[in-house]
């Protein structure tokens, strides 16, 4: 996998592999995430941060980590979904981030992956947050509405994002084809460069809210929010039950007053059923106690979403037996 990056934890000299214990019973445990201008990305950090406890660590009753024994977890910046899935199938991550939809895709050789093998082995730890799709125009582009991009310079995120995928959708929902705009494959951060330098009029770009890349762009540079709805285009939601109504609040993004209406798909934590499920379970009460909490709460906007009243919300894969040993236990799930 291209352009990976740790932010957590250890480096790569370190030989991170599937989980194993040594002599120190350590481990090494990777999250796959997203671009480093999207909400992956910091969101794995924290993640990776809450359930590690490395080997000498004060205990947690004494102030130290309250992660899992042993365990180091990093999160690499990647390219997203799809990537990830395809990363934990084929053994070079342990788990990762991804698109609800996209997920539920791989797992049954649906959608995006018809004509592929399904990724039988996929299993979910938790829904995490929901994922707004943001559609941003420069103000100067004249763009007020999906409709409005026929003609124009819009980039559909990179190839193997999940953000590509919907951004597919949303045109064909709007009724309007790839061949009627003109299409740039990048990511979030390079089409708000271009934007800036007067190359891009529009740019998809699917996560939660405030993105770092769109946040920093409306500080220099005019630009709103385009709404995206199923009353404007019923498909959508027909076709893609994973689609959900959601809402970018005024005063997310500079210059953006009022609220936007928008859809929103679930983030979610994925592994592979070859993960051990003690340590599944172990990751997952880590996730869920009251110290991850604190660090979620302070650490991003997005991180009060991740709780664990919606930690089943929207799931189309099957649980992994240590994550669903947890919630049972928890009576989150009968």
């Amino acid at each position: 996998m291209k352009h990976m990056k740790i932010i957590a934890g250890v480096a790569l000299a370190l030989g991170l592999s599937a989980p194993m214990a040594s002599a120190q019973d350590m481990a090494f445990f990777r999250i796959g995430t997203g671009g480093t201008a999207g909400t992956y990305y910091p969101i794995g950090g924290l993640l990776a941060n809450a359930i590690s406890n490395p080997p000498g660590s004060r205990a947690c009753d004494q102030g130290g980590s309250c992660g899992v024994p042993g365990l180091i977890a990093s999160a690499l910046s990647a390219n997203g979904s799809v990537a990830n899935i395809n990363a934990i199938a084929g053994g070079s991550l342990e788990s990762g981030f991804s698109q609800s939809d996209v997920a539920t895709w791989a797992y049954t050789g649906t959608g995006i992956w018809e004509g592929k093998e399904p990724v039988e082995k996929l299993r979910a730890i938790a829904n995490l947050y929901p994922e707004s799709i943001h559609l941003v125009a420069s103000a100067a582009s004249g763009i007020s509405s999906v409709a409005d991009l026929k003609g124009k310079r819009v980039s559909m995120d990179e190839p193997g994002s999940g953000t590509l995928v919907d951004a597919k959708i949303i045109l064909e929902g709007y009724g309007i084809a790839e061949g009627d705009i003109q299409p740039e494959y990048l990511k979030p951060d390079q089409a708000a460069d271009r934007m800036r330098d007067g190359a891009m009029d529009a740019f998809f770009f699917v996560g939660g809210y405030p993105a770092g890349a769109i946040s920093e762009l409306a500080s220099q540079h005019e630009v709103k929010l385009i709404p995206i709805t199923c009353d404007e285009a019923p498909k959508i939601c027909e076709d893609f039950g994973f689609f959900a109504p959601d809402t970018v609040p005024g005063g997310t993004y500079e210059g953006n007053a009022d609220d936007v209406q928008t859809l929103s798909v679930g983030a979610q934590w994925v592994t592979s059923a070859d993960q051990p499920e003690e340590l599944i379970y172990e990751i997952t009460k880590a996730l869920w106690n009251d110290n991850t909490r604190k660090q979620l709460d302070a650490g991003h906007a997005k991180g009060k979403m991740i709780t664990s009243d919606t930690a089943l919300n929207g799931i189309g894969i099957p649980l992994h037996p240590g994550a669903e040993k947890f919630y049972k236990e928890a009576g989150l799930l009968q």
